[in-house]
Parts: structure tokens; sequence; C-alpha cells
């Protein structure tokens, strides 16, 4: 890290360190409360400037995030322990996701950091939800969310296909979920014959797609016999 780079970070701690302790010594905020949360926090600040440095760096995001999100969790848990509730905890997961979206936005070959990054963002709407949601709305939700991740996939430059075969059970699950939810029927009876058959179409539909499409790259490839070569054609002259 250059001399610059590390005086700004350290200036910035300090600045930070002294307004705490002003506003404790003002008995307006007792800052012994916020002791942690002001550690975590710059050690999630350092480890994103040396995300900022390099574009080799993008492993830092995810401990950078991680550290600000405890931070946030445990300065709001502090702060406003009564209405709280259950939100720091969506707060939590939606900084780990942010991380995994910095680490794919910041190159966009990793785009395995997409998956986590869907899967927590789901956990957070799932935590976030009101606690007279509970069960179908909750199911719904979750295979919802991971079947969107999963989608997100094909998205990505590199156009891969076999994220829509788990996309496609996983949105079938949610929709099964959501609709019990919405209405009083039993689907999940039918559920367990459901889902092997989307299943199987799935998989059938991609092998096929994919051996015809390596057969016609093949035949495409390879002469056809029965056309005359260059030489054949001016042979008989």
């Amino acid at each position: 890290m250059k001399a610059a780079s590390a005086s700004i970070i350290a200036g910035v701690v300090l600045l930070l360190a002294g307004v705490l302790l002003l506003l404790d010594a003002l008995r307006v905020l007792d800052t012994a409360l916020l002791v942690w949360p002001f550690i975590f926090g710059a050690s999630g600040a350092a480890f994103l400037a040396v995300f900022s440095r390099s574009r080799t760096n993008w492993w830092a995001a995810i401990p950078g995030f991680v550290l600000l999100g405890l931070a946030a969790v445990i300065a709001t848990t502090q702060l406003w322990p009564a209405s709280a509730g259950d939100w720091p905890g969506s707060l939590f997961f939606l900084f780990i996701s942010a991380g995994f979206a910095a680490v794919y936005l910041r190159e966009r070959s990793n785009w395995w950091a997409l998956i986590p990054c869907g899967v927590l963002l789901t956990l957070a709407l799932v935590v976030a939800l009101p606690p007279a949601l509970d069960g179908t709305p909750v199911a719904a939700v979750l295979f919802l969310g991971l079947a969107a991740t999963f989608a997100a996939l094909t998205l990505t430059p590199e156009r891969m296909k076999w994220p829509l075969i788990p996309a496609a059970v996983l949105a079938v699950l949610g929709l099964s979920f959501a609709f019990q939810s919405a209405v009083n029927f039993r689907t999940m009876e039918y559920l367990t014959a459901v889902v092997p058959l989307v299943a199987g179409l799935c998989l059938l539909y991609y092998a096929f797609h994919t051996r015809r499409s390596g057969n016609a790259h093949t035949g495409s490839a390879v002469a056809d016999p029965m056309k005359p070569g260059l030489g054949d054609a001016h042979g008989g002259h």
C-alpha cells in the first residue's frame, strides 16, 4: 500500500476516533457501545482500500464487506435494541452479498461469485419477511430466489446453458409453494411426481440439443463425397 493511501486511511480513522471521543465527553453518546463497530468498520475499510487498488485484489472485497456488515449489525443492535427485531440479520446477509457482487463486478470472469451473492440475497429477503408469513410463503421466496440466481448465470459473458436446469426445477418448486400459499390447494401431493417429470424433460432437452448441435457442427466440417472436387471438375478437359 502506498504511503499516501495509508495516510488517508489513518487520517480517517483518527478523525472518527476524535469525533466519538468528543461526543462521549459531551455526554451525547456512549462511545463504549461503538468500540467494536469502530474496530470492525476500520478493518473493513482497510480491506476495501486494498480491493480498490488493483483488479487482482478482488478477494479483499469479501472480508471487507463482512467486517462492515458486522460493524453495522453491532451498531444497530447497540443503539436501537428495542426496534432492531430480525432485520440486523437481513442487513448482515446484504453486506456479504454485496461483497460477492463486488467480486463479480471487478472481474467478470468470476461468474461463480453470483451464486453466493444470489443465495445470500435470497436469505436476506427470507429473514426480512414478516413473522406472520410462515411456511409456504417463505419456501416460495427461497426457491424462487435460488431459481433467479441460477437464471442470472445465463446472462454472463460465458452464456452458460446448464444453469437453466436447476433454475427450472427450483422455479417449479417456488411456484408450487407460491400457488399453495395463495389458494387452499394441496399441491404437495403431486409435487413428488411433477418435479421428476420437469427435471427429466429438462435433461432430455439439454442432451438432445447438445447432440444435435455437435452433429451439425461435425457435418458442416466434413466434405460431401458425392460432390466433385476442383481437380475432378477439370480432369476431363
